[in-house]
């Protein structure tokens, strides 16, 4: 769900797909060279459940590029590394290529060295960025698949579809959900939209981040709705859960005991059960997913359901919610800090200081 925080958000051109603009690091997302430079090397609807196989789809080749080494992509770098693919990385930021070369993965500063690459993960922090990186990535013939992980928008997911389609590759949309955890163990779930054909081609990368749990959701675009839904619904448990927890710490209940008796009932939760004792009360707020993204997804999931003319008030007055709570904590804050905002008594921090003033 991270990425690095050189990655900037491209400007839209009506000429054609964004442009690039420069990362922290100096380097851009475009490329002019027609020149492959030399990569830095270092030594060498269906839910499916499947179990890996002498008779799984296997690929012919095992060369794959990540873009996108932040933590997410970064890790699911290094478990295809681990898993014996040969990995070449992508990114602007020279502190994440050098934590991926630590651990032996090649990386390059320009996509111009991965185009063409067989199969290509996505790990990226918006899809204009999704947008401006595919054509690239396809300006070398040998594209086989392209497994675009990104938290992204249907119409975006579409747009790539039909043009790696045009230039014989497939691409799916295949966010996921798991973590930096998942992403680095390869036990990651991944919301897939895609052709058949088109997941039969990325199956064999597929299955090395997520074991094989996956759920096949629909054409093209669905993977994005779906996941976007998800993390709504996520972000609504958060709200709620610490709520709760508020409350049963004005009783003078223990918010622990609390939590723990709940995550046994109906009202239970990965939430319940895992995100508040492990992160926000024991004060560590260290998931390693935002508060920046999870706004931001609150806020996808919105448009993407108005789009259709669908007005889900619960569901938007969550995403209402926060956005005042990054207005509050500013995007760096870790996710699970939206407790400080909705029962800061439960947390060791507190509320953040705009509130305490108030």
């Amino acid at each position: 769900m991270g990425c690095s925080p050189a990655w900037k958000r491209p400007t839209r051109s009506a000429a054609g797909p964004p442009s690039a603009a420069p990362s922290n690091s100096g380097k851009t997302w475009t490329s002019t060279s027609t020149r492959r430079p030399a990569l830095t090397e270092t030594p060498s609807t269906t839910h499916h459940q499947r179990l890996r196989s002498t008779t799984m789809n296997e690929p012919q080749t095992r060369r794959v590029a990540v873009i996108g080494l932040g933590a997410m992509g970064g890790a699911m770098a290094a478990t295809l590394h681990k898993a014996g693919w040969q990995v070449t990385g992508f990114d602007p930021s020279d502190s994440a290529r050098q934590a991926a070369q630590a651990i032996g993965i090649g990386t390059t500063d320009t996509l111009a060295a991965v185009a063409g690459t067989p199969y290509v993960v996505l790990s990226l922090p918006a899809a204009s960025m999704v947008e401006s990186t595919v054509p690239q990535l396809l300006a070398e013939p040998g594209t086989v698949a392209v497994i675009d992980t990104t938290t992204s928008e249907p119409a975006t997911s579409r747009q790539m579809a039909e043009l790696t389609e045009k230039n014989g590759a497939a691409f799916i949309d295949a966010p996921v959900s798991g973590g930096r955890d998942g992403a680095a163990t390869g036990t990651l779930s991944a919301f897939v939209g895609a052709t058949d054909a088109a997941l039969h081609a990325a199956e064999p990368v597929l299955m090395a981040l997520t074991g094989g749990n996956f759920s096949h959701i629909g054409g093209p675009g669905s993977g994005n709705v779906v996941k976007l839904l998800n993390n709504v619904l996520a972000a609504a448990n958060l709200a709620s859960v610490g709520e709760a927890l508020g409350v049963a710490k004005a009783y003078g209940i223990d918010p622990v005991t609390a939590a723990a008796s709940i995550s046994g009932a109906s009202g239970g939760s990965k939430v319940s059960a895992t995100m508040y004792p492990n992160w926000v009360l024991s004060g560590s707020h260290d998931s390693g997913f935002s508060m920046g993204l999870m706004a931001r997804d609150a806020a996808l999931a919105m448009d993407v359901a108005g789009q259709i003319g669908q007005k889900p008030e619960l569901l938007a007055a969550v995403a209402r919610q926060w956005q005042d709570a990054l207005s509050a904590l500013g995007p760096k804050a870790d996710f699970t800090e939206i407790a400080r905002t909705v029962a800061p008594a439960i947390t060791p921090a507190g509320a953040p200081a705009s509130q305490s003033a108030v």
